[in-house]
This record gives structure tokens, C-alpha cells and sequence, in this order.
């Protein structure tokens, strides 16, 4: 599994190795598992699918049921109207996405084009199922015409001109477990009360399985700082030279620990991106991957973050850019206005609203 990780997080080959090496042999497979869920007994109403479900809309269509699609980061939506960062040359999207639509839309119509036959195994399933050929399903195919739910908050983005009509932009769905099921450690209580806020650092639930260097790397920048720190490892071994100013825990609910950090630390993916803008603490966003970088840039558009590549994550680098957000009144306050704004939205009953009125 870390192999494989490892490959899907290259930014330059990662996007094609999960898409054609990963999911697309498996769309056979896929495409009759979710048939016979959906088709029952008893038999769905309703079809709600994330973008990579690429049997859902075939299935939707063959059965004559709606569907809706649920598209986690604005990236998703390749809008040339707000161009993401692609991560194969994050800095030549902000250059380009500086020229205008009609540039941005000039730079996303080659990007299909070399990835045109990337979806070739849907199309190929769609004419046994005479079905017709329809949109790239990489791209346009992937959007229902019924209801789209973007399920992050319009902080990150609001809907544009090119966005499919039928999208409604929810906010975030909040959940990271109960704290019956993952009460705070008896050992972190202790540790946060015991001092001033720390340093938070966490690779999310994927990046954390390649973390390379970054868990040691990142205790030498607490230590360089002087400031307590709480690193989330997973199942990675704790760094070696940990001081009683650092901790180390495998797991801890974001929503437990991220309003009590003085800064946060991750990898840019879009449930710890969300549990973070919450908080309304500022962030240092190292991201691997796709929707990663876009996201990363979006926290230095608002003001709540700054970017550090992963190639060149060290502990002094890491300090310097921890230093500067921590000496930045402008940045804590910025972070803690837009997570008011977050905490009063509820992505859930938003989506669930939007859904129910699909079905009436």
C-alpha cells in the first residue's frame, strides 16, 4: 500500500497511474458491484456519486433512475474562470491564471486533449451498453445534469460562469468520528493544559502513508522554534530525539486538536484543509497532489497561510515560514474571521436538502 501511495502522489505521474493504473481496470468490476447494490431488491431512488464512480452515470442512465455527483474541491470543476493549480507546474497556473479566462481557458483545453484517452475504457462500456457516447468522463461526463453538490465552503470558491448550472455549493460535511469513539488522550489533555498552544502538524489519512522525512524534520523546526508541538504520526514510528515539548500520537480528532494548535501543518488535502479553516488557525500547507496544491494556493489567496513545497520541506525551512505566521497579527485575524464564517454553515443539511428536493 505505501508503494502505491508513493506512486499516486508523484505530482507529475500520479494523476494517471491512479486513473489508468488503478481505477479504470477495475471498471468491469466496479460497474457490476454497484449494479446489483443499486438495482436491489428493494431498489434505488436516487444515485449519489462521487466523481471517480465512473460507472454511476451509466448505471444511472440504464436503469432510468437521477443521479447526483458530489465534488469535494473546487479544482474538480477546471474552471477558466478560477484555473486550479495543477501540480505537474503549480507556478505556471499562477502565471497563466493571471492572463485571464481566455488564456486559463486555452491552457485547460490542452490539458484535455492530453488526456483525452484516459477515460477510453468508459466509452468503451458505455457502446456495449448502447448507450451514447456522451461528454469525457474525465471532465464534463462526470456532472450530473440533475444536482451537483460541491461540498466545501464558498470561502474556497463560489460558483462560476462555466460551473455546471444544476451545482449548489453546500459547505463542508463535517465528520471525524465521535468522541465517544475517539475521546482526546488522556496524555494530550495533560500536554495541552500544561503550556501554550502548539504547533500542530499531520499529514491527513493518505500523504501520512509516504511521509518521508517530514515527521523528524518537523519536531528540528519545533525545537529550532522553541514551541511545543503535537505530531499526528499514524502508524509511522515517532522521530527519534523528541523533547517533553513534543508529543507524538497515531491519531487525534482534528476538531479536537486544531482549535487548540498556535499553527497548523499539513498536507493540503480537503477534509483537513476544511478541519483547519474551521478552527480559524493560521497554516503551513506542504501539499503532494492533486486537488493539494490548488488548495494550498486558496489559503494564500485568503490571507490564512503560506506554501511550502515538499521537495524542499526541512526543519529550517519549516521554521522560517512557521515564524513568519506566528508573527503575523493580520494572518490570526484573517484565519479567525473566516472560521466563523465556516463554523455557521452546515454542508450537511444543506447537500441533504438539495438531495430531498431532487427526489420530490
Amino acid at each position: 500500500m505505501a508503494h502505491l501511495v508513493k506512486e499516486i502522489v508523484d505530482p507529475r505521474k500520479g494523476a494517471e497511474r491512479l486513473l489508468r493504473g488503478v481505477l479504470m481496470p477495475e471498471l468491469r468490476a466496479t460497474y457490476e458491484d454497484l449494479l446489483r447494490a443499486v438495482s436491489g431488491p428493494p431498489g434505488a431512488d436516487l444515485l449519489v456519486c462521487g466523481e471517480l464512480v465512473y460507472p454511476a452515470p451509466l448505471i444511472a442512465k440504464k436503469l432510468r433512475i437521477p443521479w447526483a455527483t458530489y465534488i469535494t474541491a473546487p479544482m474538480s470543476f477546471f474552471s477558466k474562470h478560477d484555473l486550479p493549480v495543477l501540480p505537474p507546474v503549480p507556478r505556471l497556473a499562477g502565471v497563466i491564471r493571471n492572463l485571464g479566462p481566455t488564456v486559463s481557458g486555452g491552457a485547460i483545453r490542452m490539458m484535455k486533449f492530453a488526456t483525452r484517452n484516459w477515460g477510453e475504457p468508459v466509452r468503451v462500456l458505455r457502446k456495449e451498453l448502447g448507450l451514447p457516447t456522451g461528454k469525457d468522463p474525465i471532465y464534463e461526463g462526470k456532472f450530473s445534469p440533475y444536482q451537483v453538490l460541491a461540498i466545501f465552503s464558498p470561502v474556497m470558491a463560489n460558483a462560476r460562469l462555466d460551473w455546471p448550472p444544476a451545482t449548489i455549493v453546500t459547505g463542508f460535511p463535517f465528520y471525524d468520528g465521535s468522541p465517544e469513539d475517539h475521546p482526546l488522550p488522556s496524555e494530550l489533555a495533560r500536554f495541552l493544559d500544561a503550556g501554550d498552544a502548539p504547533l500542530v502538524f499531520t499529514l491527513g489519512s493518505s500523504a501520512v502513508l509516504d511521509p518521508g522525512q517530514f515527521y523528524s524534520e518537523s519536531a528540528q523546526a519545533a525545537q529550532f522554534l522553541k514551541r511545543r508541538a503535537v505530531l499526528l504520526i499514524g502508524r509511522n514510528p515517532p522521530p527519534p530525539g523528541l523533547t517533553r515539548d513534543i508529543i507524538a500520537l497515531p491519531y487525534v480528532r482534528f476538531s479536537e486538536i486544531f482549535p487548540r494548535a498556535a499553527t497548523i501543518v499539513h498536507q493540503g488535502g480537503i477534509g483537513t484543509t476544511g478541519q483547519a479553516l474551521r478552527a480559524g488557525r493560521p497554516m503551513l500547507v506542504m501539499p503532494y497532489n492533486f486537488d493539494q496544491p490548488d488548495n494550498a494556493a486558496r489559503m494564500v489567496r485568503l490571507g490564512v497561510g503560506r506554501i511550502i513545497s515538499r521537495r524542499s520541506y526541512s526543519a529550517r525551512r519549516a521554521a522560517f515560514h512557521l515564524e513568519k505566521l506566528l508573527r503575523d497579527p493580520a494572518c490570526a485575524v484573517k484565519a479567525k474571521e473566516i472560521g466563523l464564517r465556516v463554523q455557521r454553515e452546515d454542508g450537511t443539511a444543506t447537500a441533504c436538502d438539495a438531495l430531498q428536493k431532487l427526489l420530490r
